[in-house]
């Protein structure tokens, strides 16, 4: 693997040092007789998820067995995804993380784009979504993408080291969305943004399951609250909001005062 991989991978470890959280953040691995925790301890640390948030119902998280329909055929058609990807601004040498990446759908074709100075970051809280990424990677002779086991309240990323984190209707799937809003605008640089791509709820005719969409208020509302502030929007595609989010120092201040 390149320098810059193996440099991530060492700053990576920082945030991975004692248990690693898999699946439904109730699987904790094996601890060694080193930690003084025991694996309940370990538990009991883990925040409740949710079933709604700010009046929105949350949805179950897509299963790997339906891996395929991230992949179909029909999809460049419906969603028009080559559109969406030429209006991300990724930039060659990019860092980008792939938030829910499944089976590496956007994951390869933004690993071709920020080049090979730059690298993706795919996260995903399914190992056999992992699984399917890697082997897609060893087909195609990919190497600038670096594949995460997240937990559902932690990414496990690195703070102030990604330039982009890209979320295509997973957002909506996030049992603990607070942790999880918060850690992702830690990992972002300063000049950061998040991309949230969510079916629009406010168009009947998007045909997705009402509770796997959501409004661009919502959206707004939920990020505005945890310390985002929307910076752009592109209104183009067919079936989604695609919406940047930058961090809100306004915010910041406001926590510190409020500490005080």
């Amino acid at each position: 693997m390149k320098t810059i991989g193996l440099l991530f991978l060492s700053l990576l470890a920082g945030c991975l040092l004692g248990p690693t959280l898999i699946g439904q953040d109730r699987n904790v691995s094996q601890q060694d007789d080193s930690t003084s925790e025991t694996n309940e301890e370990v538990v009991s640390k883990i925040p409740a998820g949710v079933d709604t948030y700010m009046g929105r119902r949350v949805a179950q998280t897509m299963g790997h067995q339906g891996a395929d329909w991230l992949i179909r055929d029909t999809r460049e058609r419906e969603e028009r995804c080559s559109l969406m990807l030429a209006n991300l601004g990724i930039k060659r040498g990019m860092t980008i993380c792939d938030m829910g990446c499944g089976n590496g759908y956007y994951a390869l074709q933004m690993a071709q784009m920020t080049g090979e100075k730059g690298y993706v970051v795919g996260v995903d809280v399914q190992p056999e979504m992992l699984s399917l990424l890697r082997d897609r990677m060893e087909k195609k002779g990919v190497e600038n993408i670096i594949p995460i086991l997240g937990s559902f309240h932690n990414p496990h990323l690195p703070e102030n080291l990604v330039d982009m984190i890209l979320l295509v209707d997973v957002y909506h799937e996030f049992s603990h969305p607070e942790e999880m809003l918060a850690a992702m605008r830690k990992s972002l640089k300063p000049d950061g943004v998040a991309v949230f791509l969510e079916y629009r709820a406010e168009d009947p005719n998007v045909p997705i399951k009402r509770l796997h969409k959501m409004s661009k208020d919502q959206v707004n509302k939920e990020l505005t609250a945890n310390g985002f502030k929307l910076v752009k929007e592109f209104d183009d595609l067919p079936w989604q909001h695609m919406m940047f989010f930058g961090k809100d120092e306004a915010w910041d201040k406001q926590v510190d005062d409020s500490a005080e």
